[in-house]
This record gives structure tokens, sequence and C-alpha cells, in this order.
């Protein structure tokens, strides 16, 4: 299995003899010793490069219990008994999930038309296979986990098929506290949000044994509300919509995650919702039929290694994207006016000619 969001580089375990010193051979080694006092100690990109030094350490980097214990540390919210049901199911068990969850979506912004991939029939054709949508969510503020929450969404009813697709996670008047003091002052606070506040949004498709993580590590924008003054922040991934019914407007389509927080000065700052939607190039929030769609696409695509800052710049892509798609629409709608205007008079003139000399 294809793990990208690591470079595998391939080593030779060597002897004592090799060396005419005192090396011992990785293999001289107790399984178990290198299982329970080593490959624990891993993370997953660092696991996964170490099973590509050898077939040994292959065999023992793909035991299952040491990437679920990565999963559940990466994400707890994937101890869920659902999430678990669901990723056993997936090819490499907890492995394969891990390949699909970490790493961010491979999407080119401006790629050329001709050349972007075309739109997945087999995708429209195979959507209704799936029942449910699972949801592992979580929120983590420095080290501390925040919040941590797993819902499933129904995927085949009309209601879903054709009305905007949208998650909220937390009740209407729930309310999370975070490990940080809300003031009014200007950026103090928004900027420790930015810099501490991580937010992971993974979603499960349990008949197609895939998964997707929707929301970027860091916070790609975090700004106040106009009115109420609470604190919005912003995370997002855009995804081509390339395998959408024609009624998604524009290329691409933007996945966005806001978790709104706010409080008293000097209170705890508390996060009263989080929320997940996928936006079209006019902002409008797409059906569930369309965003099915378009997540198939996405989770069937490539994947590639999170670099800091790109997420952001991405997003900012997207958005410069979204001004000049705008832009050209606005330049149509004023051209076709145009037309109709001229077409109008044309008709009021031929019109008078006719009543003046018919």
């Amino acid at each position: 299995m294809m793990m990208s969001s690591t470079t595998c580089s391939i080593s030779t375990t060597t002897t004592a003899e090799e060396h005419g010193g005192g090396a011992t051979a990785i293999t001289a080694v107790h399984p178990d010793i290198i299982q329970t006092h080593i490959l624990t100690r891993l993370d997953g990109p660092t696991l996964a490069s170490t099973s590509c030094a050898s077939s040994h350490l292959h065999t023992l980097c793909t035991e299952e219990n040491l990437w679920k214990k990565i999963c559940n540390s990466n994400w707890p919210s994937t101890a869920h008994a659902g999430v678990q049901d669901a990723v056993s199911r997936f090819p490499s068990g907890h492995r394969s999930f891990y390949s699909d969850s970490f790493p961010a979506l491979h999407q080119h912004h401006h790629q050329p038309a001709a050349r972007r991939r075309p739109k997945s029939k087999n995708n429209e054709n195979n959507m209704f296979d799936t029942l449910e949508l699972i949801s592992a969510v979580d929120v983590h503020y420095g080290s501390e986990l925040v919040y941590s929450k797993v819902i499933m969404t129904e995927t085949v009813s009309g209601w879903f098929m054709c009305s905007p697709f949208r998650i909220d996670l937390l009740a209407p008047k729930e309310i999370v506290p975070a490990p940080v003091k809300f003031d009014g002052e200007e950026g103090k606070c928004m900027a420790r949000v930015e810099e501490n506040m991580r937010l992971s949004w993974i979603v499960i498709d349990p008949a197609k044994k895939r998964a997707l993580n929707l929301s970027s590590l860091r916070p790609v924008e975090i700004r106040r509300h106009w009115l109420t003054g609470e604190i919005q922040v912003l995370y997002a991934t855009a995804m081509a919509a390339g395998g959408a019914s024609s009624g998604v407007c524009g290329e691409f389509v933007n996945c966005k995650v806001v978790v709104t927080c706010g409080g008293k000065d000097g209170g705890d700052l508390q996060v009263r919702e989080i929320s997940m939607q996928v936006e079209d190039m006019e902002g409008k929030i797409i059906n569930g039929k369309d965003s099915l769609v378009i997540l198939h696409d996405a989770m069937e695509g490539k994947r590639r290694k999170r670099e800091i800052g790109e997420e952001k710049m991405m997003h900012e892509m997207f958005l410069e994207s979204r001004r000049e798609w705008r832009l050209r629409k606005q330049n149509r709608e004023r051209r076709l006016d145009m037309v109709c205007v001229a077409a109008g008079v044309s008709i009021f003139m031929a019109f008078w000619m006719f009543v003046l000399f018919g």
C-alpha cells in the first residue's frame, strides 16, 4: 500500500562480519523487543518509512495494533465503536485508514482545463452504494483535547439528496470550554487561537472503505463577526468539482469547517458552533447529491504531504479563483444584458416602423 505522506528509504541490514566490529543484524533482535520498545515510539510517517527498510521490518511495522494506537493517538474520535467497525473493513485496517486520512488532498488550482480529470460517471452511478457517511472530528488546543465527536449522516433519503449539505456538531445551546482566556482586545485572543487550535474532520465511507480528512490542519482564516464580535476560525480544503453535476458553479468547491467561539472578557473562551459545509464558487452550499459525488472523487484522488503554510496559500488561491470566476460571470451577464437591450430596441423600432409605414 502506498503511503503518500512519507518517502520510503531502502536500506540494507549489515552484519558484524561485514564490518568486522560489534554491529548486530536487526534480524538478531527479538521481534517482541522491536515492536514493544522501538516501533511503539514512532509516529505514522516514521513507521511507514521504517516498513520500507527490509522485508523483516515490513512484517513487524504492518501489525494492526501499532497503526490502531497511532490512529487513536492522532484522532481520539477513531476509538469510537462505529469508526472501529468501519475501519476494520478497510483493505489493511488502520494502516489503510491512516494512509487516507493523514496526508492532504493533491489538488492543482491552475491546471489547464484540458488536463483536468474528466467527470467520474462511475462515481455518479455507484454513489447509491453509500448508505451513510461517518464524521470523526477532533479539536485540540495545543496538546489538550478540547472536543471529540463521531456523527453518522444518512445519504439515501430524498431530503439528503436535495437539501444543502451541512453538518453541525454542537446542539443549539451546547458550549465547549477551551483552555484560553477570551478578551476583547483586537487581535490578541485571535492570534493565540490561530496559533494553537487544531482541527481534524475525517469523513469515512464504510461502503467504499475509504476515508478523507476534509479539514486543513491549521486555520486558513480567522476573523471577528461584524455583529456579534464572536471569533470565527475557518479550516478549509479546496476540491475539484469535475465529478459533480452541471448544477455546481465553477471548477472547484470549498469544503469549509467553521469553529465559532465567544465568551465574556476575562473568562474562558467558549466554542459555540462547529459546522462543515461544501460551497461552490458563488458561495452557495451544494446539495447532498452533488457533495457525495465530489467526496467520492476526492477519496479516489491522490494525496500529498502537508506543508506548513501551504493550506493557507491554497485557500487564498481558491478565493482568487472565486473572484476571477465572479468577474467573468458579471461580464457575461453584462454582455447578455446589452444584447437583450439591443434586441428590445430593434423590436421596438421595427414595430413603430410597421405602424407608421405599414
